[in-house]
């Protein structure tokens, strides 16, 4: 009798029914008597300030308790860092009605506390503001000359400037037989979650500092984060806050930092004593981050022969006039590619825009992008085969690190890719493969994203029933998170799945980091699995101590937690059930805390990173210039896959959302009034099921016992961040036209 294996097997989402069910409450969907309800009042200027505001017709009507604004709110707390959160960038964070200053277009300035929400909202439509209104700038392109190094700091640490120069680019450029240059540019894109950001706190009277207890079910991609924030800004004790948020309708990396209902909804609250829920509307979804306008440079050089020999990246990038957000966009090239002289710089304007926030693979998709399309040119003028050009100017080590990569299976992915795309049957010359009037193009393009893991608790705990029950403050955006904690718990303690529970997203629960950059496996798997490791240790000294105990004289290497037993590995016979340990305890529950920390020592001599290799198709109407996305194969290195079936799905929605990019997303913004105009899904477009065609994915067996100590590498990314720069390339073999400037929409095809 063998111990079912969970990790490894694709197993059904274990959070599915209660979605597709209704069961599953979302932040918007708890109720508590007597709630109130906010909504939110927006700038109607880019820049400037508050002259008057009149909030007496909203008043004036039955059932509207209060409005908030810069001149009445409550007393917060004064200093940067209480308004800062784990994914801040530099800079002095946005404070929602601190003073009658306008920073951006639709900033929030008023609050309207009702008895209902369509009562708040009506009121909110007789406040009234006269603004005195000053010139703005929300034009990267007309300000690019005031382009300027970011600002450095604790907060910057996890997206470090570019290395210094290495080489000579200029002389090896100006040397080099074989040259591209080109300027890419995308527009802003806003992240538009199914699930729009709510706040409701539930307020319980008290007698302690803060006057009550708040228990906050908030839209975040983090709980540690949203009740770091609160505690801070509010100035409330952590325990006197519990933030509770067990499902995410998406985030994208929205939820990353604390949006500002969040803020809306404690401090009416805390003010007024009474339960409150603010949720926002889709349009106010545009009016906090975005990803970031970027304009980029490459130039690349090579020789005859098709060696590079030359690298030149550079980007600049919008960014608010409070915060410098950055993102690593100029980096992966020195990392994927050999050539010795290597230029990259990363530049920033402020503009008067609310600050950026990292969206699906930030940075990453926006750098590869641009330097896949000019890799793909680089090699059609040295007339080698795509795939070629890149094996020819392969290396198993990373040259901007000077480290080897802890794993790195790219070779086999370009391999299994263009065979299961059939990629040997492309001719390589442009508008040559046709179906009626339709031309066909096969582009392709490489992707990398880094392995990253970060530190986490977890608990573990055997109840008096025989069951396990794990829990974390981590978030499940849609990823499968639950599901993969129960799988890697269960095998690591030898029981059956329908035995194990995992927790998540409450602020209760030990302490893990905002759900984002592909690090949620690696980074909370490995906790899972320390504590329970830690707990099996413990239940087996319990065993031990057992009267006539079949351990009593036995080490724990020499059992094995198998089928709800703990058993002698030379003799499967010699075991003791783990519900007779539990019960040996006195009949209470056996648990354990522990911490799983990423191993630094061995880590830093490795550069640890995920790897794709992503072939498309395409067919563009000759006459019209639309396209359309018929085929795409991603073949991906992330090490170990825990949950086949989970993990396609998140290679699937990269997917999909590189069609968006490349051909759809873009969020239009009127520099007269410096504001976004296409602020609904009616006419902010993305990738539907009519865009949607053939997507095939191909995991590429790696081992890797370095990054982790599950050997994961995180999927949320690297499924997405070659996709773009393939569709791109495959219009150019398709129509001959190369487009730099994404999405790629007909009027720039025609």
């Amino acid at each position: 009798m063998t111990q079912q294996t969970y990790i490894g097997k694709p197993i059904n989402r274990l959070d599915g029914l209660d979605k597709v069910t209704g069961k599953a409450k979302y932040a918007a969907e708890f109720d508590t008597p007597n709630l109130l309800h906010g909504y939110v009042v927006n700038s109607t200027i880019a820049k400037g300030k508050i002259k008057k505001i009149n909030t007496q017709d909203a008043l004036g009507l039955p059932g509207v308790i209060k409005v908030f604004t810069h001149e009445n709110r409550p007393k917060l707390a004064w200093f940067d860092m209480s308004y800062k959160d784990q994914d801040a960038p530099p800079g002095s964070p946005f404070r929602p009605l601190r003073d009658a200053k306008i920073r951006y277009s639709a900033q929030p300035i008023a609050l309207v506390i009702a008895e209902t929400f369509e009562l708040a909202r009506y009121a909110a439509s007789l406040v009234t503001v006269e603004y005195e209104e000053m010139a703005h700038q929300s034009d990267l392109e007309a300000n690019r000359h005031r382009a300027r190094k970011p600002a450095s700091g604790m907060a910057s640490l996890l997206k470090p400037p570019p290395p210094k120069p290495k080489g000579n680019f200029e002389a090896a450029f100006a040397a080099a037989p074989l040259q591209v240059t080109g300027e890419y540019v995308h527009a802003v894109e806003h992240h538009n979650p199914m699930e729009m950001f709510a706040t409701t706190v539930v307020y319980e009277k008290g007698r302690n500092k803060s006057g009550g207890k708040y228990t906050v079910y908030d839209k975040t991609q983090g709980v540690t984060n949203s009740i770091l924030y609160a505690a801070q800004v509010f100035d409330i004790p952590f325990k006197d806050i519990r933030v509770i948020s067990p499902y995410v309708g998406g985030g994208f990396g929205s939820g990353l930092r604390p949006q500002y209902q969040l803020f809306m909804a404690m401090m009416a609250a805390r003010e007024l004593k009474r339960s409150v829920k603010v949720v926002l509307t889709r349009q106010q979804m545009f009016s906090f981050g975005h990803r970031p306008a970027t304009i980029q440079t490459v130039a690349l050089g090579a020789s005859a022969e098709g060696d590079m020999t030359a690298l030149y990246h550079s980007a600049v990038g919008e960014t608010s006039q409070f915060e410098d957000y950055t993102e690593i966009v100029v980096n992966y090239g020195g990392m994927l590619y050999p050539p010795e002289n290597v230029t990259l710089d990363h530049q920033i304007v402020s503009l008067d825009v609310n600050t950026p926030l990292d969206m699906r693979a930030p940075g990453g998709v926006t750098g590869i992008s641009a330097l896949e399309c000019a890799v793909d040119e680089l090699a059609f003028k040295a007339g080698i085969d795509p795939v070629e050009f890149r094996l020819k100017n392969y290396t198993d080590r990373d040259p901007l690190a000077d480290l080897p990569y802890s794993s790195k299976e790219l070779r086999e992915c370009f391999r299994q890719g263009a065979e299961r795309f059939g990629w040997l049957k492309r001719n390589p010359e442009p508008r040559s493969m046709r179906d009626g009037h339709n031309l066909i193009g096969w582009g392709m393009a490489t992707g990398i994203w880094e392995a990253s893991q970060a530190a986490a608790r977890a608990e573990a705990v055997l109840l008096v029933n025989g069951k396990l029950r794990v829990s974390s403050a981590t978030a499940d955006i849609g990823t499968g998170t639950y599901t993969i904690m129960t799988q890697i718990a269960a095998d690591t303690l030898g029981m059956p799945l329908e035995d194990v529970t995992f927790k998540l997203g409450d602020t209760d629960m030990p302490a893990a980091p905002i759900e984002g950059g592909s690090w949620t496996a690696a980074t909370v798997g490995t906790a899972v699995k320390t504590v329970c490791e830690e707990l099996a240790k413990k239940l087996f000294k319990l065993a031990r101590k057992m009267p006539d105990s079949p351990f009593a004289s036995v080490s724990f290497n020499e059992v094995v937690f198998v089928n709800k037993m703990i058993q002698l590995k030379k003799d499967s016979l010699m075991a003791v059930a783990l519900q007779s340990v539990v019960d040996s305890n006195g009949g209470a529950a056996v648990r354990q805390i522990s911490t799983g920390l990423p191993n630094m020592l061995k880590q830093r001599k490795y550069t640890r990173s995920a790897h794709s290799a992503v072939f498309a198709e395409v067919t563009v109407d000759e006459d019209l210039g639309t396209v359309r996305v018929t085929r795409i194969v991603s073949a991906v290195a992330a090490g170990r896959i825990l949950n086949p079936k989970t993990a396609r799905s998140q290679i699937l929605g990269g997917m999909v959302w590189g069609i968006g990019k490349a051909l759809e997303e873009e969020s239009v913004i009127d520099h007269q009034f410096g504001r976004f105009m296409n602020h609904s899904l009616a006419e902010y477009h993305v990738a539907v099921n009519a865009d949607v065609h053939d997507l095939d994915v191909i995991f590429v067996d790696e081992h890797d016992d370095i990054v982790n100590p599950l050997g994961v590498k995180g999927l949320g990314e690297i499924g997405l961040v070659g996709v773009p720069a393939a569709i791109a390339n495959a219009v150019f073999h398709a129509t001959g036209k190369r487009i730099r400037q994404l999405p790629i929409t007909l009027d720039k095809l025609l």
